[in-house]
């Protein structure tokens, strides 16, 4: 999921090499497309000084249901393959753990989180980018496919001065 590579920078490009990634854009409406279900409960486990290693299933909270609703809606969700919606499994369990008062996997889903892409921050460092549906609607290849956008027809110049001078 995470690109290799510095962050993209604002500004103009000094440079003639082409970019290595290319922002991809994800129309920006929630995912309702197939996706697995989490397990009902985890398994924690605890060392006992007399008892030796322990061990019980305990039933997930209802805040990681909550979560797991918001992170499997998101829009980028239909780029996601097998392989990353098991990675969200995965931390659905580890963001349950932090949820039930395990704080010291709070930097573990602040980091899986941010694979995920939760935040616009996040989506930025992936090179993920939210567009509105009616943008997209006159394009030959949809945008959630990953591939480059094709580019607007060019206003003509006199077309332009002619709204900019009729304007109000």
């Amino acid at each position: 999921m995470a690109v290799t590579g510095r962050k993209p920078k604002d500004g103009p490009k000094r440079n003639r090499v082409a970019a290595v990634h290319d922002w991809i854009t994800v129309v920006d409406q929630p995912y309702d497309g197939e996706r697995p279900t989490l397990p009902r409960a985890r398994r924690v486990e605890w060392t006992d000084r007399e008892l030796g290693r322990q061990s019980e299933m305990q039933p997930l909270q209802s805040l990681t249901g909550k979560w797991w609703d918001r992170i499997a809606s998101m829009p980028h969700c239909v780029l996601w393959s097998d392989a990353d919606w098991q990675y969200a499994v995965t931390t659905a369990l580890v963001a349950d753990a932090v949820f039930a008062g395990d704080v010291r996997l709070a930097g573990e889903l602040r980091q899986r989180e941010r694979v995920l892409g939760t935040t616009l921050d996040a989506r930025r460092d992936l090179r993920i980018r939210y567009v509105p549906l009616e943008d997209d609607q006159g394009e030959d290849e949809p945008a959630a496919s990953g591939g480059t956008p094709r580019p607007r027809p060019v206003t003509r110049l006199s077309e332009r001065r002619a709204r900019l001078t009729d304007a109000p």
